[in-house]
This record gives C-alpha cells, structure tokens and sequence, in this order.
C-alpha cells in the first residue's frame, strides 16, 4: 500500500502548511499532511502557545481537522520539519494516530534538504493503548 501513496503530494502539503505554523517561541515549524482512504489530503501545522502544555502539533492538527471534516480511516501520514534530519512524530501524536488507524499505517518524514524516514505506526508505537483494553 505504501508505494501506492502520492508522497510527493502529501510532502507538498505539509511543506505549504508548515509555513503558516505558530510557532513563535520554539521556531520550530512543522507541517503534516494526513491521505484518507477516500483520496483526500487533510493538512495541519503546529500551533503554540505562551502556555506551552496547550500547544498542538501539526499531525494532531491534520488529523483533527480530518474529524472536524468527516474524514475517517487514515491511510498515510507525512510529516515535514525544519532540522537537518527527519524528525518523528511525537508520543502524543503517535496515540492519537492509534485512534484512527492500526499499527501498519505508513508514516513518513522530510527534511527541508530532502532526507526521508520511513515508519510504521506500530514501529513508532508498538504497544498502542487502544479501544480494545476499554
């Protein structure tokens, strides 16, 4: 399935929509992109704020507004920020990807120069709290 995945597309989104992250204590923008089983992309940055515990980040972000949208069933996930090398969705992040998707979700991320890490969400996550322990 992963190779199916527009890549290129989704890194275009989240590279466009890291741009307009709110980011103005860590100047550390971030853009994610998030492609739904019905072919729509869905994409977020990360938002601070001077409270810091209220920060959201850019796949939560993506992934929020795919809920707000209707959208369901996740099927790959690009994250792209600013440092040399690929950066990782964050714990967070990755539970709430574990909410909408399993642990063969594909998720990917870029650095600006081009460098690519490639992921599964159970690799990021392999033991996901998930409905299932409720």
């Amino acid at each position: 399935m992963a190779d199916e995945i527009a890549w290129e597309r989704l890194y275009e989104e989240a590279t466009r929509v890291r741009e307009r992250a709110h980011v103005p204590y860590s100047r550390f923008p971030v853009g994610a992109a998030v492609l739904y089983a019905d072919g729509s992309v869905v994409a977020g940055c990360n938002v601070e704020n001077a409270t810091y515990g209220l920060t959201v980040c850019a796949e939560r972000n993506a992934l929020a507004a795919g809920v707000a949208q209707g959208r369901k069933q996740p099927v790959a996930v690009a994250v792209v920020a600013n440092p040399a090398a690929p950066v990782p969705p964050c714990g967070m992040c990755r539970q709430v990807m574990a909410e909408f998707a399993g642990p063969n979700l594909p998720v990917r991320s870029r650095s600006p120069s081009g460098d690519e890490a490639r992921y599964t969400l159970g690799e990021l996550l392999p033991h996901a709290f998930t409905k299932d322990f409720l």
